[in-house]
């Protein structure tokens, strides 16, 4: 892309990696721009359009990053609207297996690169996970591998696909982002569009709107969970007849991880056939932090992190890997406009809801419907008072899971910042 007068919409972890990539590359006029009109951190001499219509001034730019978060139709640009992520499929000269969903992306990812790193590739694992892809794209080879988590913000407008596609279960997220579903799945499905008869493209068997994603693709489809791909036969794990491991040997819990273990190795298969490297990886392979992570135990009672669970399905699957437990379930946080009655409909009399965070009024009053035991903390409370009071409300045989099914920006400023001060509260009770 010749260009040579750029603006970066949006300054925030990925805003800040397009700059220095720009900057390595010679370009000399680059503008940062973000709603935020208090960024810090700007480099020194470099020209700011800052304030709430900061994006409807860049007319006048050959090329606008915009950062993940940012819709492309918010930016009033004469010039290209591009990304990292674009400029990362455009110029990368490996193989690159993107991965999209609405959970399990990162333990997918993960896992898939472990499987290829184990077999002696040599594997970058990117995007959405957390390393801006643009950092390492100068130390990458032709014969590498790059694993690429892919959010619905980063797939928005990508004109390129991956060599391999790998889409999970999709339910409605980021609604409060996205206009609709049909804008949400249109931009998860530009993980598939491009693709050629060459490519492959492994997907979910049995979710509609992952169906709905990938039913224009003219890639080699193949489904896991199924005999064309990897799938689960009298709990062995196998793949073109080849059993790779027991289900209970596997180092993730839950049914829904054995989805995601399935998905990368069908993933995975077409690069390495290596058994050993394969079953290495899903023996040894515990999962990502605040993924259902294990994060202490009280009075015999055990706590797991899923701080990550930002969506109903996430908090589904962590409820039905404690189905034979009583369940003290951490449940709340800023609203996204989704469904959670799907949750709450996983739960019964024994178990108990703490909720919290700005919509823990109107889950209060789903909740009394749906006769559920529940204390309501509201917004204006600390974690170590959120762990108190599951302990004050556990009993014998019982998990506490934080699994809020919701963002939280309410009350915390990430989910890792939840999730650690989740496990330091544990920590401090226990001491």
């Amino acid at each position: 892309m010749q260009t040579t007068k750029f603006a970066i919409a949006g300054y925030g972890v990925e805003g800040r990696s397009t700059y220095n990539y720009l900057v390595g590359k010679g370009a000399q006029d680059i503008t940062i721009t973000d709603i935020n009109p208090n960024i810090e951190d700007i480099p020194n001499n470099i020209k700011t359009i800052l304030g709430i219509d900061a994006f409807s001034k860049l007319q006048d730019f050959d090329a606008v990053y915009r950062s993940p978060a940012v819709r492309p139709d918010s930016i009033r640009t004469n010039g290209k609207i591009w990304s990292a992520t674009s400029e990362f499929f455009d110029k990368c000269p490996a193989k690159i297996i993107g991965v999209t969903g609405t959970k399990g992306k990162g333990t997918t990812c993960s896992l898939i690169a472990e499987i290829l790193r184990n077999s002696g590739k040599n594997v970058h694992l990117l995007g959405n996970i957390g390393v801006p892809a643009l950092d390492e794209l100068p130390g990458i080879k032709p014969e590498d591998i790059v694993v690429y988590e892919m959010s619905s913000f980063q797939l928005w407008d990508l004109e390129t696909s991956p060599d391999t596609a790998v889409v999970l279960m999709i339910e409605p997220d980021h609604l409060d982002v996205h206009a609709d579903m049909a804008e949400y799945l249109d931009a998860k499905s530009n993980i598939n569009k491009y693709q050629t008869s060459d490519n492959l493209l492994v997907f979910h068997p049995a979710n509609d709107l992952t169906s709905q994603v990938v039913e224009y693709s003219k890639a080699r489809k193949v489904q896991y969970l199924t005999d064309n791909g990897a799938h689960v036969v009298y709990d062995k794990i196998i793949i073109d007849g080849q059993i790779i491991c027991s289900t209970d040997e596997v180092g993730l819990i839950g049914e829904h991880n054995l989805e995601n273990i399935t998905a990368a190795i069908t993933a995975a298969w077409n690069y390495t056939q290596d058994i050993g490297a394969i079953a290495q990886a899903c023996k040894e392979f515990k999962g990502l932090p605040h993924r259902l992570e294990y994060a202490g135990e009280i009075n015999g009672t055990k706590f797991y992190d899923d701080s990550f669970a930002t969506g109903t399905a996430a908090t589904i699957a962590a409820l039905r890997a404690f189905k034979d437990k009583k369940r003290v379930l951490i449940f709340g946080g800023s609203n996204k406009n989704i469904d959670i009655s799907g949750a709450l409909d996983e739960l019964n009399d024994e178990d108990q809801l703490v909720l919290l965070g700005e919509t823990s009024r109107p889950i209060e009053n789903l909740a009394r419907q749906k006769d559920l035991r529940f204390v309501n903390m509201g917004s204006d409370v600390t974690m170590l008072d959120i762990v108190e009071k599951c302990v004050e409300l556990a009993s014998d045989n019982s998990v506490v899971l934080l699994s809020p099914a919701h963002a939280s920006l309410d009350m915390f400023e990430s989910y890792k910042v939840r999730g650690n001060q989740f496990k330091s509260a544990i920590k401090s009770f226990s001491n």
